[in-house]
């Protein structure tokens, strides 16, 4: 069975975030989303509460999995037998970063594979920085989610 994670503090859960879930779900057997909890971050909305939004978001047999977890992303792979880390690629900016991530994944675990998935170029400019401000600026920000 090929599972992959797709792993991000989703704060929030965007439409950019789903695509990248539902393209996913055609490569692999399972995706699992997962919330890494970061103590150096304040997130927006509680970890219970992103998961409990994520998964009204997918069906019952969709094969996705929603769960937080701490520590390094290879490591909670290994304990869900994921062999596969899925990443979505908005710009450059973004294929620069990850691609140092997953050069170091790779080091650490080299039995796990990183997939870069570009974002659809309509869902390019989103981003959940950008939700979020709009958010707490009173900003329309109901179109970006799923």
């Amino acid at each position: 069975m090929k599972i992959a994670v797709f792993p991000g503090s989703f704060d929030p859960f965007t439409i950019g975030h789903k695509n990248i879930v539902e393209r996913a779900l055609k490569l692999f057997d399972k995706v699992i989303i997962a919330i890494g909890v970061n103590s150096n971050k304040k997130p927006l909305f509680p970890t219970a509460k992103r998961i409990s939004v994520i998964k009204k978001y997918f069906s019952e047999g969709e094969n996705v999995e929603v769960e937080s977890y701490e520590g390094l992303t290879v490591d909670f792979c290994k304990k869900k037998n994921a062999t596969f880390i899925v990443r979505g690629i908005r710009n450059g900016n973004d294929f620069l970063f990850e691609q140092e991530i997953a050069q170091v994944n790779a080091d650490l675990a080299p039995e796990i594979e990183t997939v870069f998935l570009a974002t659809a170029p309509e869902l390019s400019y989103i981003s959940s920085s950008v939700v979020r401000e709009l958010y707490l600026n009173g900003g329309d920000y109901k179109r970006f989610l799923p």
